[in-house]
């Protein structure tokens, strides 16, 4: 018998695996840089649907990230695979999210580049975990401010006809992100290099043993 009612909370507990929720941040991502790309080919009604479907789903991907680490923890449902599922949809996200939003707003290669900048800031992190050190999620450009920003353009973009405009707030949006997620990949490298050199050599030799 399929439960119902007050019941159905703790069925879902039971039956949604992390690693699915992970994969469903990755459908989130889609479908928002779906939403950016499409509003850049539509009229202005339609244009402003599409651009706040968009915002939605960067919010639901946030959602999803938020869900799997926690059905992971309390539902006791750590698996092998989910460090991977816990880093590579959000990889994918934000390459679909923000490229998408470039192409919607006529500027691909500063969407690719925004793209590139965001992956570097996890790559810069996990690097750091790599050499032994404690995972730094410092920003200015971190993921949730990544989403904060293209969110917040995604709904005052609608705007834009009261001043004539027409995608400016989107290219500032990625302009900001990709500018951010550069300073934040360099004060992370620079974060990590300060702390290895300030290892003992016994640790340094440790960290070597890894690589």
């Amino acid at each position: 018998m399929r439960p119902t009612g007050r019941d159905v909370a703790p069925y879902l507990l039971a039956a949604i695996m992390p690693n699915q929720i992970s994969m469903a941040s990755m459908a989130m991502a889609a479908c928002a840089g779906a939403g950016f790309w499409l509003a850049g080919l539509a009229d202005a009604g339609l244009r402003a649907a599409l651009l706040l479907a968009a915002a939605l789903f960067c919010q639901h991907r946030l959602l999803c990230k938020l869900f799997d680490g926690m059905v992971a923890i309390e539902g006791g449902k750590q698996a092998p695979d989910g460090p991977f599922w816990n880093e590579f949809p959000d990889r994918i996200a934000d390459i679909l999210i923000l490229v998408g939003a470039g192409y919607g707003a006529g500027v691909p290669a500063l969407g690719w580049a925004a793209a590139g900048l965001a992956v570097l800031t996890a790559y810069t992190r996990e690097l750091g975990r790599a050499c032994g050190l404690p995972a730094d999620f410092s920003g200015p450009m971190a993921k949730q401010h990544r989403m904060a920003v293209i969110t917040a353009a995604a709904v005052l973009s609608p705007l834009e006809p009261l001043w004539r405009g027409h995608n400016e707030v989107l290219v500032f949006a990625l302009w900001l992100i990709a500018t951010g997620a550069a300073v934040t990949t360099l004060r992370r490298a620079a974060t990590m290099v300060r702390a290895l050199r300030a290892l003992s050599g016994a640790q340094r030799a440790a960290v070597a043993t890894r690589h």
